[in-house]
């Protein structure tokens, strides 16, 4: 399906009557896809599509091709299923703690699954290596505290640092040249 305003129209209008409309957008997650299919309207249209666009929605499944281990490519996946907390943030906009992102998150007893989850969890199986999970990242942190903790439960070291020791010297004023 072409991606454009009149195509949007087309498939909402398929949905909001009982049609399986299956469509695919080229965005990196679910929340972008959403922004993306609202930025095709005009700002006076907004609300009457964040309505249409809520009641019609069931799932948003995204995925990108990571490189896998001993070569081809790997799917990591995203899944964004509509609750009620979905269907107000498409309403009125993301906000701090109410973010697609968040949602997924805290929804993964529904079957939603973030990127970030995903590419853990690949790295866990031996899929990726955590250059490629570091990488394709959509949080960094996320991810990072994710290798962490399967590397620690493998008994594996989670930093570089060897040791370390207190500064003795930091903040005391040293004996310059020029006093």
């Amino acid at each position: 399906m072409k991606c454009d305003r009149e195509s949007v129209e087309i498939a909402l209008n398929a949905a909001e009557t009982g049609h399986l409309v299956l469509s695919t957008l080229h965005t990196i997650d679910a929340g972008q896809t959403i922004n993306r299919i609202l930025g095709m309207f005009p700002v006076d249209e907004e609300n009457q599509i964040r309505t249409r666009l809520a009641d019609s929605l069931r799932w948003i499944i995204c995925q990108r091709l990571l490189p896998k281990v001993g070569g081809g490519r790997i799917a990591a996946f995203e899944a964004l299923g509509t609750n009620m907390r979905v269907k107000e943030v498409i309403l009125h906009g993301e906000s701090e703690g109410k973010t697609f992102s968040d949602i997924i998150q805290q929804s993964q007893a529904f079957s939603m699954v973030t990127f970030d989850n995903c590419v853990v969890d690949l790295y866990e199986k031996g899929s990726i290596t955590e250059e490629t999970a570091r990488a394709y990242a959509s949080n960094r942190a996320n991810v990072g505290r994710g290798l962490d903790a399967i590397k620690s439960a493998r008994g594996e070291k989670t930093t570089d640092l060897d040791s370390l020791e207190v500064d003795n010297t930091y903040g005391k004023i040293k004996d310059t040249p020029w006093r």
